[in-house]
């Protein structure tokens, strides 16, 4: 982690939404979800806000090799969007306590806000997290 990733950092981000990022589409296999509107799912919606902050990180890591993680997410989903609008998302570094970096969201998709909120990161090892990951999967393999 650079020095430069310090609280204050500010950082815009755009994204259209497709059709295929609607409800829908989340669990095509759940039939419940078929019947929803086709707005965009409040999954798509905290994944998008997790990709503005690792963009807002990425210069601020030695990118690959240090990634982050999210830890935690609070954010609200107050508006309805349908596909072909614009979603603004602004994204703020609150606070870095060693590798945590917290941030606060807020977004519109140019007629309504649509979140707003707080998220968490934690900086890792890329290399190192995926030797976890591969052991957790050869104990669960082994357990089974």
């Amino acid at each position: 982690m650079k020095p430069t990733l310090k609280a204050g950092l500010t950082g815009t981000y755009r994204y259209k939404v497709p059709p295929s990022k609607t409800v829908p589409n989340v669990y095509p296999e759940a039939p419940d979800f078929q019947l929803m509107p086709r707005v965009l799912a409040t999954g798509y919606l905290v994944a998008l806000c997790e990709w503005a902050a690792i963009e807002l990180m990425k210069p601020h890591l030695d990118w690959p090799r240090e990634q982050s993680v999210g830890t935690h997410v609070n954010l609200s989903h107050t508006a309805a969007t349908p596909p072909g609008l614009t979603i603004e998302i602004v994204v703020t570094v609150s606070e870095v306590q060693g590798r945590m970096v917290g941030f606060s969201i807020r977004a519109s998709d140019g007629i309504d806000p649509i979140t707003e909120g707080t998220h968490q990161r934690v900086v890792i090892d890329a290399e190192r997290f995926n030797a976890k990951v591969a052991e957790k999967v050869a104990e669960a393999e082994g357990a089974g």
